[in-house]
């Protein structure tokens, strides 16, 4: 898509800090953080919702899903347990869709969110 932000992200004709590259998918910091780690995982291939996805597109949203851990793990935010099995620190993972879904930017993106709570307006 000409216009759309984060295909020109994807193309690096926009700059950002990018924490993940591969063939299908880009990870990158948000310039906006909500949290202290706020990462977006987004498909190379525009897609503008979730609600567009095709059956084809499962792989890449498998992968999406996938890299979500390790992202975490890479920023400090993965699941943690104590001695005692309790689990601690954490993350959040979000796909917004639509307008009512609070969905800004229209192309697929997955938020990753971590670190000390309460973070800005996060449930």
């Amino acid at each position: 898509m000409d216009n759309c932000l984060f295909c020109k992200i994807a193309a690096q004709q926009i700059p950002a800090t990018v924490v993940y590259e591969d063939d299908e998918l880009l990870a990158f910091k948000d310039i906006n953080p909500a949290a202290p780690v706020h990462l977006l995982i987004i498909p190379k291939r525009h897609i503008s919702t979730l609600s567009d996805v095709q059956p084809e597109d499962t792989v890449v949203l498998g992968k999406m899903l996938a890299l979500a851990p390790q992202l975490a793990a890479e920023h400090g935010v993965s699941v943690q347990h104590d001695a005692d099995g309790t689990p601690r620190r954490g993350y959040k993972t979000l796909i917004n869709s639509g307008p009512d879904g609070g969905q800004v930017v229209y192309h697929l993106h997955m938020h990753v969110y971590g670190g000390p709570r309460p973070w800005k307006g996060m449930h």
